[in-house]
């Protein structure tokens, strides 16, 4: 009976050992909270840099970069030792930033400078600085690896980058103070929020020209706190979750038809969003309480909010 006790434990801190992981950035704690999406629970603190925001894996989940804004600089993490190893020329205030398919270029918004800097992570050196708008924030690159995107917040453009050379080609305008830009999977559209404008634009990636843009409605919530931020895809091509900032709201847009199906719920001034390596979840950072919400994306429902650090802002997720 105790073997049997003993095997019963053993495989439930396996099963919890292979949970998808939510690393959370906590602007105001200089901390990440490693969040089990198996359990819903924190597990793990890690103090980083300065403001940390904008967070990404590479490929083999072996390391999250993590853009420590207020260090002027974006850390390395090695992720199974928790520790931050190694500290990448990030260029001043980066907030944003987006890894290249090649797992190798880092895209990164410098938003006090008006450039984006390229960092080859192997060499760990900057290889290009471009040019871009007033305040840039957002970043995207193609699945393709063709195409890197830049949002500038006070220009209200697009700028989009040939990742060949590194050369700025062409320009997008938007609506006012846009946050954030995402592929679809197939890289034929680009979604992209508009803070203070209150939408998202849909956009052809080969005409670079808006074809669809999408308006916001929650009843009891006034417009001017219908602030589009975060935006995830599903890859089977049928969802759009859009987080409407102050509103405090999800909104679920079909991606076919454009039409806004529903609106989520969650915790206070949600910022950006992630999913789990599955998409069945949905986890939102909830800046102002300091909390995560995860949604249930096959029914559309809240099914818990989890506190964590100050000022929670970018989630990347490790599968298990």
């Amino acid at each position: 009976m105790i073997r049997a006790l003993l095997l019963a434990i053993s495989a439930t801190c396996s099963a919890a050992a292979l949970a998808d992981l939510a690393y959370i950035s906590n602007e105001k704690d200089n901390t990440l909270s490693v969040l089990d999406l198996d359990t819903f629970e924190v597990t793990a603190t890690i103090e980083v840099g300065a403001r940390p925001r904008g967070i990404v894996f590479n490929r083999d989940y072996s390391k999250l970069y993590i853009c420590a804004s207020d260090s002027d600089s974006v850390q390395i993490l090695d992720v199974k030792s928790g520790q931050v190893i190694a500290d990448l020329p990030s260029g001043e205030d980066p907030e944003q930033f987006a890894l290249h398919p090649n797992d190798r270029h880092l895209y990164i918004a410098n938003e006090d400078d008006a450039v984006v800097t390229v960092v080859d992570t192997r060499e760990k050196s900057v290889i290009a600085q471009i040019d871009v708008g007033v305040e840039p924030e957002g970043m995207a690159v193609s699945p393709d690896g063709r195409w890197v995107v830049n949002t500038s917040e006070t220009t209200n453009m697009l700028h989009w980058i040939d990742a060949s050379n590194h050369q700025l080609i062409d320009n997008t305008l938007v609506g006012q103070r846009p946050r954030h830009v995402e592929f679809s999977k197939d890289g034929s559209l680009l979604w992209a929020s508009s803070e203070i404008g209150g939408t998202v634009a849909v956009i052809r990636t080969d005409q670079r020209k808006i074809i669809q843009q999408i308006d916001f409605k929650i009843a009891g919530v006034h417009r001017d706190k219908i602030q589009p931020v975060g935006i995830k895809l599903s890859d089977d091509g049928r969802y759009a979750f859009v987080a409407l900032g102050p509103a405090n709201h999800v909104a679920v847009v079909n991606a076919q038809t454009y039409a806004v199906e529903k609106y989520l719920l969650v915790g206070r001034r949600v910022w950006h969003l992630g999913f789990s390596a599955d998409q069945s979840l949905l986890l939102t950072s909830n800046g102002v309480s300091g909390d995560v919400s995860i949604i249930d994306t096959n029914k559309l429902k809240v099914l818990k909010t989890v506190r964590v650090g100050r000022y929670p802002w970018g989630i990347a997720v490790k599968p298990l």
